[in-house]
């Protein structure tokens, strides 16, 4: 016997009740509900150190399209101060981080990234350096 849609509704709703537990007494003691949406707001936001720790220790993918056609795909690693930059032909080259007065600047085994925002150029020894951008 198959459950009519009215009654898979129901259950769905029985289950999130149950879920759920106590319910939120209301009032109207505006001072409460102030604190309230302070607490829940204060919960979810991070510190900035809390942000910057995170923004060091994690991976983040770029991808960069080139003025040669070139298709550059570059995870930079942070906490390793590394990036491995992917080719459009299946090359995995890591390079190395070096201090840029700005922006970011990678390099290794005649291959160089360097660039600033949403912009870089992309150098390989024996090639004249092309221009790219960041699209994903």
């Amino acid at each position: 016997m198959r459950p009519t849609t009215t009654s898979v509704i129901l259950i769905a709703l029985t289950a999130g009740v149950v879920a759920c537990g106590e319910p939120t007494p209301v009032t109207d003691d505006a001072e409460a509900v102030q604190q309230r949406a302070q607490e829940a707001q204060t919960a979810r936001r991070r510190t900035g150190a809390e942000i910057q720790e995170r923004a060091l220790h994690r991976v983040v993918r770029t991808v960069y399209l080139c003025d040669n056609g070139e298709r550059l795909s570059v995870d930079f690693d942070n906490a390793r101060e590394m990036a491995t930059a992917r080719t459009s032909l299946g090359d995995a080259i890591d390079l190395f981080m070096e201090r840029a007065p700005e922006g970011i600047w990678y390099r290794a085994s005649g291959h160089d990234l360097r660039g600033r925002g949403q912009f870089a150029t992309w150098s390989v020894e024996g090639s004249p350096p092309t221009d790219c951008r960041a699209v994903d």
